[in-house]
């Protein structure tokens, strides 16, 4: 008898122990994220950003109350750039690493790509040996630039048709898919499994994301003014950052006489 009384009490403990767990575990996850959703979420501006536009309620990731110009009033339209938004969000991540990556493996461990800077690869396709993937001619060796448009368009072409459908093919493939965050076979390694994890990866993501895209075009301009990659460019800022900074090139477009 004792021993059962004894079995019965460690049951119970352990059973009030595991639904504590629980209790914290879900507390925790409604606390992290009401700090980015809903009408107590962080502000643009935090304790200084006054009242905030009624149509931004928080629902979306990423709302911090902001929108002067009034682009997201409208429920369609602010669906719209939202989904606008996330896929070129997506696209830059993949860009701006895209774009580093050659670079500093050409720069810092030797490996050659032909040509590692971003604006500049693309060219080799017009030189005579054509254009070498990762710079070994084993992979994808591309010669013929009409033939690389002509895939992608109908690549990506379909990838994106596919996407806006709703991910729905013939046979019932993909019904009941979300165009942005489809998971399922979207998601084999279930990041997206549990809500709290879900919608704290979905601030994340849209908060680099736009990082990204301020990444990428301060690539582009730096493409123009400079002439050189990333890299290159933050290189040669850390080594001399008194001369090698935006202040150096602005003269390069004022008017002349």
């Amino acid at each position: 008898k004792t021993q059962i009384k004894m079995s019965f009490a460690l049951r119970s403990a352990t059973s009030s122990s595991v639904a504590c767990q629980a209790k914290k575990s879900s507390r925790a996850g409604a606390i992290s994220t009401s700090q980015w959703y809903g009408p107590d979420r962080a502000k643009w501006l935090g304790p200084f950003s006054g009242n905030t536009p009624s149509y931004l309620t928080g629902e979306f990731a990423g709302d911090y109350g902001w929108d002067t110009a009034g682009l997201s009033a409208d429920p369609e339209t602010f669906a719209k750039y939202r989904e606008i938004e996330v896929i070129h969000a997506r696209w830059a991540m993949l860009g701006a690493l895209g774009c580093v990556t050659p670079e500093i493996l050409a720069k810092y461990n030797g490996v050659s790509f032909g040509e590692s800077v971003w604006f500049k690869a693309g060219a080799q396709i017009f030189s005579e040996g054509g254009l070498d993937y990762l710079g070994s001619p084993a992979l994808i060796h591309a010669q013929s630039i009409i033939a690389i448009l002509a895939c992608q368009v109908i690549l990506m072409g379909q990838a994106e048709a596919f996407r806006s459908a709703g991910y729905v093919v013939p046979g019932g493939f993909g019904e009941d898919l979300d165009n942005l965050y489809p998971g399922d076979a979207f998601d084999p390694l279930g990041l997206a499994d549990d809500p709290d994890t879900f919608a704290e990866l979905k601030v994340k993501e849209i908060k680099n994301g736009r990082l990204a895209m301020f990444s990428m075009f301060g690539f582009y301009v730096q493409a123009i003014v400079t002439g050189k990659g990333p890299i290159d460019n933050w290189a040669t800022h850390v080594a001399d950052p008194n001369t090698a900074n935006a202040f150096a090139f602005a003269t390069k477009f004022t008017p002349s006489a």
